[in-house]
C-alpha cells in the first residue's frame, strides 16, 4: 500500500484575511508542499491541470519538473493530464524529460477530464469528447512501447515513421487512466489492463450504481461544472492511498 496526495493547486482566500492567494504565492507553496510529502515519506504527489482563474496549474509536467530538483524519492504524477484536448506526443516528451529530470520517479495519469474549458480552449469539439480520448489514449500508449512509431487516426496528423524523443529512464512509463465513477468507464480500463484511478468530483452520485448491463453504454462525461498487467486502483482524494501498478520499469517494486 502506497500513500499519496493529489491537488488542483486551487487559489482560494486566505482563511485569516479573506484575500485570494495569488497564482505565483500558490504555485511556490505547491513546491514546499510536494517537497514536505517527500521528508515526511509519502509515496506520491499528483497534480491536477486546469485552464481557469480558480486553479493555478495548467502545466503539470512544469510544476513537477520543478519539484523534482527539490524531492528525491516520492513520484510525481499529472492527475490528471486531460488528454483529450491534447497532444499525446508532447505529454509523453515532457514525462519523459520529468523522468529524466527526477531520476525515473514520473507517473502520467490519463483523464477526459471533468471540466470542459480546455477543449474549446484547444479547438476541439466537445461532441468528440469520449472518441478523442480513446484514440488519444491508444497513441500514447504506443508511444510507450515502441521509440519509433507509424500512426494514423482522425483527430491527429498522421506519424509515418518518426523517432520520439527523449525517451524516459523506466521502461515503460507509468499510464493510469482516471475515472469519474462509472461502471463502463471502469470495465474499458480494465480490459485494456491499465491501472486506474477513482476520482468523483462531478456530476451525481448514481452514475456508479449502474447495472452490469449497462457496461456497453457510453463512457464518462464531463460535469457540466465542472498492457496486459494487472489493474490497479488508486482513489482520488487527499490524502490518498493506492496500490502500486505492476508495471515493468527501471524501479524496485514495492509492497
Amino acid at each position: 500500500m502506497e500513500l499519496g496526495i493529489y491537488t488542483f493547486g486551487e487559489v482560494t482566500p486566505d482563511p485569516h484575511t479573506g484575500q485570494a492567494v495569488s497564482p505565483q504565492a500558490r504555485l511556490r507553496d505547491l513546491i514546499e508542499e510536494i517537497q514536505l510529502a517527500d521528508q515526511v515519506g509519502l509515496d506520491v504527489f499528483g497534480v491536477g491541470e486546469h485552464h481557469r482563474p480558480d486553479f493555478a496549474v495548467s502545466a503539470p509536467a512544469i510544476v513537477l519538473a520543478a519539484a523534482a530538483e527539490r524531492t528525491e524519492r516520492i513520484r510525481l504524477s499529472s492527475a490528471v493530464s486531460v488528454l483529450g484536448s491534447d497532444d499525446p506526443v508532447r505529454v509523453f516528451q515532457q514525462f519523459a524529460t520529468l523522468d529524466l529530470l527526477s531520476g525515473g520517479r514520473a507517473e502520467i495519469m490519463a483523464g477526459r477530464g471533468s471540466f470542459i474549458e480546455s477543449f474549446p480552449l484547444f479547438g476541439y469539439d466537445l461532441r468528440d469528447y469520449d472518441e478523442l480520448f480513446a484514440e488519444k489514449l491508444g497513441l500514447l500508449l504506443r508511444l510507450r512501447e515502441s521509440e519509433r512509431i507509424t500512426w494514423s487516426g482522425t483527430y491527429r496528423a498522421p506519424i509515418e515513421d518518426r523517432g520520439v524523443y527523449p525517451r524516459p529512464i523506466q521502461d515503460l512509463l507509468p499510464i493510469w487512466v482516471a475515472v469519474g465513477g462509472t461502471p463502463e468507464s471502469a470495465a474499458r480500463t480494465g480490459l485494456l489492463g491499465l491501472p486506474m484511478a477513482l476520482a468523483i468530483i462531478g456530476g451525481q452520485p448514481e452514475r456508479s450504481r449502474r447495472s452490469p448491463s449497462s457496461i456497453a453504454g457510453p463512457p464518462d462525461r464531463p460535469a457540466t461544472s465542472r498492457r496486459p498487467r494487472s489493474a490497479s486502483t488508486r482513489t482520488a482524494s487527499s490524502p490518498t492511498t493506492r496500490r502500486s501498478p505492476r508495471i515493468p520499469s527501471s524501479r524496485p517494486s514495492r509492497a
